[in-house]
């Protein structure tokens, strides 16, 4: 069986240090094609460059214009593969545009041993069943974002104020999270989650298409199978730009990946 999100990160190796892919429209968000879908089609030709060091370790990307539907050109410059690690230039590219520059480390997460230590306390949701589908997001929002498609999204109750105007000021939004056709989580995959939810801004009232300017994300572990837990959450606004930290926990109760991105403040769209 191929599952959704392989089909649509799937890249070709063109034999020169670059791979073709074809960025599907059901990933657009706004004004573009969602920054953290763009970074797992990255880490699809990443994890291609490195047989290696399938995983991705640490990913900091530029996006520097907005990616749309249509065909795409990755090109992986690899700058070290060492005994544990290699790091590699990334450049996702559109009719000669470049969309995202990225540097990226890769490894073997099955190698990094069990040794972990965190004061991290694990993100408590409400069961399943009691939270919030993203299926009764307005229809304003599902417009706004067909990527939405692409998800079963349980919201905690009291994190979805702004669907029915009435945000909670908390800047914090946190949510179940799991592929609609059923697909297992694993370390690229965790690239796109953390940039699914909709912009922690709509818990601040502020509505509209958040275009991403750097995201880092770092993955700590591979994921068990079953539901994820999301969190994103904002302490400051300010010159028309906010950060969006992210905390991702699987289903057996461990931070699996966690990101940090600036983004400018809403536009309309």
């Amino acid at each position: 069986m191929t599952y959704e999100f392989d089909a649509h990160t799937a890249v070709h190796d063109n034999g020169d240090g670059t791979y073709a892919a074809d960025l599907d429209p059901g990933w657009v968000v706004g004004g573009g094609v969602n920054g953290g879908y763009l970074l797992a089609v990255i880490g699809t030709a990443l994890r291609a460059s490195f047989p290696a060091k399938p995983d991705p370790l640490a990913v900091s990307a530029y996006y520097l214009s907005a990616g749309t539907p249509g065909p795409a050109e990755v090109a992986v410059d690899v700058r070290r593969e060492g005994g544990s690690v290699g790091t590699a230039s990334v450049e996702l590219r559109q009719d000669g545009v470049t969309r995202i520059a990225a540097l990226a480390t890769y490894g073997d997460l099955d190698r990094l041993g069990d040794d972990v230590r965190t004061t991290a306390e694990e993100l408590d949701l409400p069961p399943v069943e009691e939270c919030v589908a993203n299926t009764l997001s307005p229809k304003e929002i599902l417009e706004m974002a067909p990527m939405m498609g692409r998800f079963d999204m349980r919201f905690h109750p009291d994190h979805v104020g702004w669907a029915v105007g009435q945000p909670n000021g908390r800047g914090e939004i946190a949510a179940w999270f799991r592929l609609a056709d059923g697909r297992e989580p694993d370390p690229v995959s965790l690239l796109m989650v953390v940039d699914a939810l909709p912009p922690v801004t709509f818990s601040l009232g502020m509505m509209g298409w958040a275009p991403t300017l750097e995201l880092t994300a770092h993955v700590r572990a591979k994921p068990a199978p079953g539901w994820l837990k999301v969190r994103h959450a904002t302490r400051n606004l300010a010159g028309g730009m906010f950060e969006e930290d992210c905390e991702v926990w699987d289903s057996a109760g461990r931070l699996v990946a966690q990101s940090r991105q600036l983004a400018r403040q809403p536009r309309p769209v």
